[in-house]
């Protein structure tokens, strides 16, 4: 039961319900040049966000508990109309008090909110199927490319947006997958849509060069060690190129030898620990011929092997031309390795004996300082950086695991506390654009940092024709969450525009520990700016790829009905995933309601212009109209 206020706690209310009035009226007048920079539909989205950060600048949690024991509203869903939240409760207070009322300040009022992000979410992913409100968004795998029945598949059990990543493939894959996707939309009645990440800048690690050219073959054994399904390996001619079933090991041999083997005859050769593998022929075709092994091996380039038959040696020659495999480098907690500028940096006499890397990204060596941590392949291996010269970075390691870590090429490297200095936006991005341009529905925009970055790509679809062109971007390092309301600031200049919470990068650059309360975040801002949001990142993947969920990726699927839309990545049991995600959120959808959240104070709503200004000039940035006095 509600208890009954005190004349005097009934006043202190009131006051400080007032106090937040103020609070918000003042943040949109400082941000009215903000206001008045987005396009007509959104102005009234940024003057919310803008009242929402204000809000959220204070620590409402006790204010909250005393305005639920009067069984008023406690501001807990305010997101979508916070000042309207504020003004609702303001009233009560002040009958309560027997005031005149005040007036009102112009807002989004209750309901709008949620209508004008209902409104955007479909203006810029499509309308939702009937019996769910989350959209469903696949990423394609090549080999979306080579099968229109597999787009098919995934448009009729449920996904609603086809992502491209141009980070992989060519334009003539790309093309293939849309038209499967276009094709599919006019013969089941969809109207699925498309979605193209640019790449963005990729900081990661260079070739690792040590290895050998080697195969190898494994076979399965049951409890007592013995082989219940031997290896298969097909044995090839020094040009054969494809045709050949799929098997464990393909070894490439002299023509004269595989023109002389026949059913029945037995392959000997020695592997790299100097063990002999005797390889048995059961079939025989044109330019190959399969063999099988009940034993395990290693063999490398020009390995010596034997034709026999009936036990008699019949030829010799050796083992051709195999695949390199690199040899990743090892790292244990307090091992030092050297990052380098390119593959060929010379070696110091005094880091001689240390491990050595490449880095992508030569910017690194200018603006990355000692004592910063460093992160490689997605946080597997964490560092401290101890060292910066012109050419190459030493890098103390401070955490690889019990057991150490391995680490190969085009591993990705994470350095959330070093500005880059970098745009969004690399040279291939402006390429792959114009494609973009004109075949998506969609662009989407990867390693977003700052405002700059999103004025940037409307300003590259505007000079191609397309400044209506919806737009996502891609939230994934700790600068970009730091700079969120920016972003959404510039971002909300045109329409329409999403932002997706990259779930993976973002939780090595702020941590794991902090990544729950940094999504929610996100998931809040997104909804104050009546801006759909994406919930991407590893949901349903290991359904996705052995086609059986584990019990915490259900629930975590499960919450992406807080979003707009789900992400699914690609994988071998990709339509499964699509039909299960389908079916969760539909259930869900039935028993969802988003609850109250306690309104701590948030770091990330401590905005201001002449902060904002000041981060722009030490970046050498101008000074961006979107938040300009």
């Amino acid at each position: 039961m509600p208890v009954p206020a005190t004349p005097e706690q009934i006043r202190t209310l009131l006051a400080e319900l007032k106090e937040l009035r103020s609070s918000c009226l003042a943040m949109e007048k400082e941000f009215g040049a903000s206001i008045a920079d987005a396009c007509s539909q959104s102005q009234r989205s940024v003057q919310n966000l803008l009242h929402y950060l204000a809000l959220r600048k204070h620590d409402l949690r006790d204010l909250q508990s005393r305005l639920a024991a009067l069984g008023l509203s406690s501001l807990g869903r305010s997101e979508s109309s916070a000042l309207a939240a504020v003004e609702s409760v303001i009233a009560v207070v002040e009958t309560l008090a027997a005031e005149k009322l005040s007036e009102r300040s112009p807002c989004v009022e209750f309901n709008a909110g949620s209508a004008i992000l209902t409104a955007q979410a479909d203006q810029l992913l499509g309308t939702t199927p009937k019996g769910r409100a989350v959209r469903i968004m696949v990423t394609m795998g090549t080999e979306a490319a080579g099968s229109y029945e597999l787009v098919k598949e995934l448009v009729e059990a449920g996904m609603d947006v086809m992502r491209v990543n141009c980070a992989h493939d060519s334009a003539s894959e790309w093309e293939r997958m849309i038209d499967h996707m276009r094709r599919a939309n006019t013969e089941l009645g969809k109207h699925c849509r498309v979605v193209m990440d640019l790449a963005g800048p990729k900081l990661r690690t260079g070739p690792v060069h040590r290895g050998h050219h080697v195969v190898r073959w494994r076979v399965e054994r049951n409890a007592l060690g013995a082989a219940c399904k031997p290896a298969r390996i097909a044995i090839v001619g020094p040009r054969t190129s494809g045709g050949v079933p799929p098997v464990d090991a393909v070894l490439p041999v002299p023509a004269a030898i595989l023109s002389a083997v026949v059913v029945g005859d037995t392959i000997r050769i020695r592997d790299s620990r100097k063990k002999k593998r005797e390889l048995t022929v059961i079939k025989k075709a044109d330019h190959h011929c399969i063999c099988t092994c009940e034993q395990g091996a290693y063999v490398l380039s020009h390995a010596v092997l034997s034709l026999l038959r009936n036990g008699e040696k019949i030829a010799r020659g050796h083992v051709g031309e195999l695949p390199f495999v690199e040899e990743p480098l090892r790292l244990k907690t307090g091992d030092r390795l050297v990052l380098t500028r390119t593959e060929d940096t010379p070696r110091t006499q005094r880091h001689r004996e240390l491990p050595h890397i490449s880095c992508s990204l030569p910017e690194v060596f200018s603006t990355a300082q000692a004592g910063q941590p460093i992160f490689f392949d997605d946080g597997k291996i964490e560092g401290r950086i101890r060292e910066v010269s012109r050419d190459r970075i030493v890098v103390e390691i401070v955490h690889a695991g019990a057991g150490g870590a391995k680490l190969g090429s085009a591993k990705g490297i994470n350095l959330p506390e070093t500005d880059l200095g970098i745009g969004a936006m690399t040279e291939k991005d402006r390429h792959d654009l114009d494609f973009v341009a004109e075949h998506a529905d969609i662009a989407g925009m990867s390693f977003v940092r700052r405002p700059e970055d999103v004025l940037e790509l409307q300003q590259a679809l505007a000079a191609r024709g397309k400044v209506d062109m919806g737009i996502i971007l891609k939230i994934e390092s700790r600068q970009g969450f730091d700079q969120l309301p920016f972003i959404m600031m510039a971002a909300l200049r045109q329409q329409p525009a999403g932002i997706m919470v990259a779930r993976g990068d973002l939780a090595v650059e702020i941590g794991f520990e902090r990544l729950a309360e940094v999504q929610e975040e996100i998931l809040w801002l997104s909804e104050a700016a009546h801006m759909p949001v994406i919930w991407a990142t590893q949901v349903l993947e290991t359904l996705a790829k052995t086609g059986t969920p584990s019990r915490a990726e259900v629930t975590d699927a499960a919450m992406g009905v807080g979003a707009e839309c789900v992400m699914l990545n690609k994988g071998e049991h990709i339509v499964e995933a699509v039909r299960f995600l389908d079916h969760v959120l539909h259930r869900m959808q039935a028993h969802h309601l988003k609850k109250r959240s306690m309104l701590r104070k948030l770091a990330v709503a401590e905005v201001s212009v002449a902060g904002h200004d000041a981060q722009a000039k030490a970046r050498g940035g101008k000074r961006s109209a979107t938040v300009a006095a």
